[in-house]
């Protein structure tokens, strides 16, 4: 029967893997495309031949123009979002079916290799090779324009009544803004959190938040530079008064510079010497990104915004989402407070939720802040604790003191209103294809590591699954730091033979304190939290098959769009344009454009939202019930005051070595590790993430795998 079941899974994992590669080509095809798209948009070839072509095609009096650009350039990436959506379902599911095939070879491990460029960090020659890519296609894209609009220029400076020279600062103006428009392209799809493209490409939104840092520098340094190159050409031409031009039927100047202006504030805030030190003013300016988007709309019209379109409306999907599921006060069960400034927050959750380790989720407690929110490693496992959800955070700025404080109180409250968004993850991890997994962290850094720990805890004990040897390799500041390793460990659901499944070796080093210290350390100390009928135990946001739904709601959402456009131009634009003397202004068609989407995206998610959430109504009664019940209330006491003596925790205990007064020497730890495939993964301050990185790249040893997870926001 055994092997029966070993083969049903194999097999249906390999029709799985041979519909993710079908979807993977046909992705790739139609990117393909879209991409040569993009490379003859800027020549003669796109506007003489290609665009009449697809507006004979195209019925002219529904869409007009906007038509072709749309499919172009926003249907096929939409499309792409689509499959992904497909193939991470595909993904979850082929998680569920593999137990024992883990050990796949990674044939781009030699290309995932890491490398420390300073102005970048830590990156890939994969990331390495796509920035080239993308650089290339700016230059591309910036020199191709500048050679369609030079060629024309002696007419051009006639028909606009300047010289030549006055002329070309206007053409490479507009050029460089055209070039600024790539980068808002891809700007939004990083952060995305949600997003089923970055999958496609084996990305995390935090992971690539990196990216949407680059992308946000180069297009406000174009935009800058259009601006100010638009500012130069009326000034030496006497034009200046055309600053304060709004053309209702081409591009217009004031929105452009208002969205400049508002730019500018937001990205003055981006740099680190601000960001670190008033993180709050960052956060709140970058909420100009609305007035940013609308002005720029309102600048360019909808011909040049189908260009970046698909990123902004999928990042509208997922932001629209996580508004709905942040409305829902969760279920706060407990803490617990550690003497080293930390906490740990458990949620209720539906038994449904799965999450991969190293997800993150975003909390926001209203007594606090009403606006902020902030991200948090999830160090609880969806198997292990399949009814609770965590996460454990440090104090390390106002916000996390504020919420510490409230927590330390001697009198502790009994309620707190939380609000959460996610949980945010990868789709699946590949942790067990190495024969040792390496975890190095500093301080908070060993929050990830929790969940990973926990992940195979379950996948030894329960699973049955042989799981690699783990060497954590921890440093602290002080003693009172060593109580983050209580939480290595769950409240509930630690099998008792964990222990003995489980090869896991704890290096604790403890730098500021050369001698353990003489006072006792105090325990772990447990709140527990009174349940409010209000509050919900936390649930997918699109229930069980939410890829799916989310596939549905790009789909529905996009043509309900089409809809109201067609209709639009059918029987307003088009009738005006054709039969009067007037033409139907470009902002006002913005505007309607803006409308149109923001309401297409409403109806689909609310739709879907609402459905899941009516389906998921009886499981969260049932919770909220048994959280009213006086009974559940002293098993979590009793549960809470077995947990620091479980037999878990004991052996736990064993596992861990002190040192004192003085940091790893990482190089010799590294070197020494046995195994054929070593996964090193690095979590805490940028300089220990860079050393580990510099030494799994230096090529002294090939076993080593530096494992490109970020784990910092």
């Amino acid at each position: 029967m055994e092997v029966m079941n070993k083969r049903s899974s194999s097999f249906s994992d390999g029709k799985i893997r041979m519909i993710q590669g079908a979807i993977l080509a046909l992705a790739l095809t139609i990117f393909l495309g879209n991409l040569m798209m993009w490379i003859i948009m800027p020549t003669f070839t796109y506007y003489q031949k290609w665009v009449p072509v697809l507006v004979a095609a195209t019925n002219s009096t529904f869409f007009d123009i906007q038509g072709p650009i749309m499919m172009n350039f926003t249907f096929p990436i939409l499309f792409i979002a689509v499959l992904g959506c497909l193939y991470v379902h595909l993904e979850k599911k082929k998680s569920d079916i593999v137990t024992s095939s883990y050990r796949n070879k990674d044939w781009l491990k030699i290309l995932k290799k890491p490398k420390i460029i300073k102005p970048l960090g830590i990156v890939t020659w994969i990331e390495l090779f796509f920035l080239a890519m993308f650089i290339i296609l700016c230059v591309w894209y910036f020199s191709a324009f500048v050679y369609f609009h030079y060629s024309t220029i002696t007419t051009y400076a006639a028909t606009k009544g300047v010289e030549v020279w006055q002329a070309r600062i206007d053409r490479l103006a507009l050029v460089i803004g055209l070039t600024g428009n790539i980068c808002l392209t891809f700007l939004f799809y990083p952060v995305s959190r949600g997003s089923s493209i970055l999958p496609l490409l084996g990305l995390t939104s935090e992971g690539s938040i990196k990216y949407h840092i680059w992308l946000g520098h180069m297009a406000m340094t174009l935009f800058t530079i259009h601006g100010l190159l638009f500012i130069l050409f009326w000034a030496v031409s006497g034009r200046l008064h055309e600053m304060l031009t709004w053309d209702p039927h081409y591009i217009s100047n004031v929105p452009g510079e208002l969205g400049l202006l508002v730019g500018l504030i937001l990205w003055a805030t981006t740099f680190p010497a601000i960001r670190r030190r008033m993180f709050e003013l960052f956060f709140y300016t970058h909420y100009l990104y609305i007035l940013f988007m609308v002005f720029y709309l309102l600048h360019t019209g909808m011909f040049y915004a189908c260009i970046m379109l698909p990123g902004f409306f999928l990042f509208l999907i997922d932001r629209y989402l996580r508004f709905l599921q942040s409305k829902q006060k969760v279920r706060l069960i407990s803490a617990r407070v550690l003497t080293c400034e930390t906490v740990e927050l458990n949620f209720s959750k539906i038994s449904g939720l799965e999450y991969s380790p190293t997800s993150i989720m975003f909390l926001n407690v209203p007594s606090i802040s009403k606006l902020q929110w902030h991200p948090f490693t999830v160090t609880s496992n969806s198997n292990l604790e399949s009814d609770t959800i965590s996460v454990v955070i440090k104090c390390e700025a106002s916000w996390t003191k504020k919420l510490y404080s409230v927590m330390s109180l001697p009198s502790s409250v009994d309620h707190l209103d939380v609000s959460v968004e996610g949980p945010y993850g990868p789709a699946s991890t590949h942790f067990l294809r190495h024969d040792t997994l390496v975890l190095i962290s500093g301080g908070s850094g060993i929050t990830p590591f929790i969940s990973i720990i926990r992940e195979l805890i379950y996948m030894s004990s329960t699973l049955k699954c042989k799981t690699p040897k783990i060497l954590l390799v921890s440093v602290f500041r002080n003693t009172s730091q060593l109580s983050m390793l209580d939480l290595l460990l769950p409240i509930a659901g630690t099998p008792s033979g964990c222990s003995s499944n489980l090869d896991l070796q704890i290096e604790a080093y403890i730098t500021r304190e050369i001698e353990p210290a003489q006072e006792k350390s105090e325990p772990l100390r447990t709140i527990l939290f009174k349940p409010d009928h209000s509050d919900a135990p936390i649930t997918p946001i699109l229930g069980q098959n939410n890829w799916l739904w989310l596939a549905v709601i790009i789909s529905s959402s996009f043509a309900l769009y089409l809809l109201f456009v067609g209709l639009l131009y059918q029987y307003y634009v088009y009738p005006m344009d054709h039969g009067t003397n007037k033409v139907f202004p470009y902002h006002t068609r913005a505007l309607f454009n803006m409308l149109f989407i923001a309401a297409a995206i409403v109806i689909a998610a609310s739709a879907a939202f609402l459905w899941n959430k009516k389906k998921s109504a009886r499981e969260t009664k049932q919770i909220q019930d048994m959280a009213d019940s006086a009974k559940s209330l002293n098993s979590l006491l009793a549960y809470a005051d077995q947990e620091l003596e479980s037999l878990p925790q004991q052996s736990l205990d064993k596992s861990i070595k002190t040192h004192y007064g003085h940091r790893p020497d990482l190089k010799r730890i590294l070197l020494e590790v046995k195994g054929s495939s070593v996964g090193v993964l690095a979590s805490g301050p940028k300089t220990l993430r860079h050393d580990v990185a510099a030494i799994c790249s230096s090529g002294l040893v090939e076993n080593l795998h530096f494992e490109s997870i970020s784990f910092t926001w």
